[in-house]
């Protein structure tokens, strides 16, 4: 959370912050401070997405977290910036979508990208992506 609370000083919304629990990235539980690839000498086909963390998060529990947060976003107006970790990024844009937590996997955002979570503007009761994963140039080189 410190890293989140970081990037959002310096995107200079600071002072506006309220820290939201629900952005906290994915417990890991007994897989904590393990590399994936640790993981995957024991379980070769492990994947947080579809198996979720032994002694933490299952996906069940983590995609319910992704929509306690999309209900109270739902609730509020205009645009609102949010600092988060990669997976649970991923969790939180395929449950915009509508899609289940293993589809997440597909959206990885690269560290201290921009992404834009919107609804279509022809149908405003549909979610969509208006941006994925945008990094600025200096990041890029």
């Amino acid at each position: 959370m410190q890293r989140a609370r970081r990037t959002c000083d310096l995107a200079g919304l600071g002072p506006a912050a309220i820290i939201e629990p629900n952005l906290a990235e994915w417990n890991y539980g007994d897989y904590e401070g393990k590399l994936s690839a640790e993981i995957r000498s024991e379980r070769p086909n492990w994947n947080a997405f579809r198996d979720g963390c032994p002694g933490g998060e299952m996906p069940a529990e983590i995609s319910a977290r992704a929509d306690r947060l999309i209900a109270r976003l739902s609730n509020l107006h205009g645009n609102i910036a949010l600092f988060s970790h990669g997976e649970f990024a991923g969790v939180f844009a395929a449950r915009w979508l509508g899609l289940n937590v293993a589809d997440g996997a597909h959206f990885s955002p690269s560290t201290a990208s921009l992404s834009i979570l919107a609804h279509n503007r022809n149908h405003p009761e549909i979610r969509s992506i208006a941006l994925w994963n945008a990094v600025p140039a200096v990041l890029r080189q």
